[in-house]
């Protein structure tokens, strides 16, 4: 049985070790390495046929400077700090979008879940690059909104929403609405509805049996939902890259012109890093969240 337990534990670990460990351990230590014009295009490199002299001049050749120039450079921390406003104001226009959808699917008939679930996930498939995309068809300055609003002479001149933070936050909700959606929505379902009733029988309007009764039930799913969205919109890169044009600075797109552009590895690895430890908040309160609600509804 001692096995048995040792050899459920060991596998998730070993995944986790393989696929998450291993590859961050390899960024950590490019970005303790200094760019050079080479293959890869970072030194120093580890070469075990030198032996030990090898490898003491590998150690020796790792330092913190590109984690320094992280903070004298405005441009990391500007990004940063763009990066969590527009993921912060998108999880809360998310929550106030999905809220009213999971509570009018959790009230609907039980024949009716189904299909309404059903068209909650519909979007995931099809290409998550095609449903930004298609975004730009509707709200550039040629698109399909400009062009009805005009038609129907409630604008002369065609609204500017491409390439502006507006353009992100609309990309960004359409996108991650249904992971807001589903949380809320399997709180609400889970709900007694005679707590409603003994509300109002104490009282209490419809309005305040909400407010005292069904939102503070539902804030589990409202709090995984708001981690769902916040966690990928944080480090988001193609949203902001289609939609948000150059107007928009956020960490995803500055780790890709590092990467890609500048073929600055170490300073990349560097901000890759970084991210990830901010990342490691919310995630880690996430978990914390998740065992509360199990452990209340035991």
């Amino acid at each position: 049985m001692n096995l048995r337990r040792l050899f459920l534990i060991a596998v998730p670990y070993a995944w986790l070790g393989l696929f998450f460990l291993v590859p961050f351990l390899i960024v950590f230590k490019i970005a303790l390495s200094d760019s050079a014009l080479s293959i890869p295009p970072y030194t120093p490199t580890l070469d075990l046929s030198g032996g030990w002299t090898s490898i003491k001049e590998f150690f020796q050749g790792l330092d913190f400077e590109n984690f320094v120039f992280l903070t004298e450079d405005s441009l990391y921390w500007k990004s940063y700090l763009g990066s969590l406003k527009i993921a912060s104001i998108s999880t809360v226009l998310t929550l106030a979008v999905g809220y009213p959808i999971a509570y009018a699917m959790a009230q609907s008939a039980d024949e009716w879940r189904p299909t309404l679930m059903m068209l909650v996930i519909l979007p995931f498939w099809t290409s998550f690059l095609i449903r930004v995309y298609s975004w730009v068809g509707i709200i550039s300055n040629e698109g399909l909104l400009n062009q009805l609003l005009l038609g129907m002479g409630v604008i002369d001149t065609p609204l500017q929403i491409m390439n502006t933070p507006t353009a992100v936050y609309i990309g960004i909700v359409y996108t991650y609405l249904p992971f807001m959606i589903l949380p809320i929505y399997s709180a609400l379902e889970k709900m007694d509805g005679s707590l409603i009733e003994a509300g109002v029988d104490l009282g209490c309007s419809k309005l305040q049996a909400f407010w005292l009764v069904t939102l503070p039930l539902s804030r589990p799913g409202m709090i995984a939902g708001c981690f769902l969205v916040f966690i990928p919109a944080l480090g988001e890169f193609v949203i902001p890259s289609l939609l948000g044009g150059s107007k928009t600075l956020m960490i995803g797109k500055v780790l890709w012109e590092e990467f890609f552009s500048n073929r600055d590895w170490p300073v990349a690895s560097a901000v890759a890093v970084v991210l990830l430890l901010i990342l490691v908040i919310p995630i880690v309160l996430f978990q914390k969240n998740q065992e509360k609600a199990e452990e209340a509804g035991r």
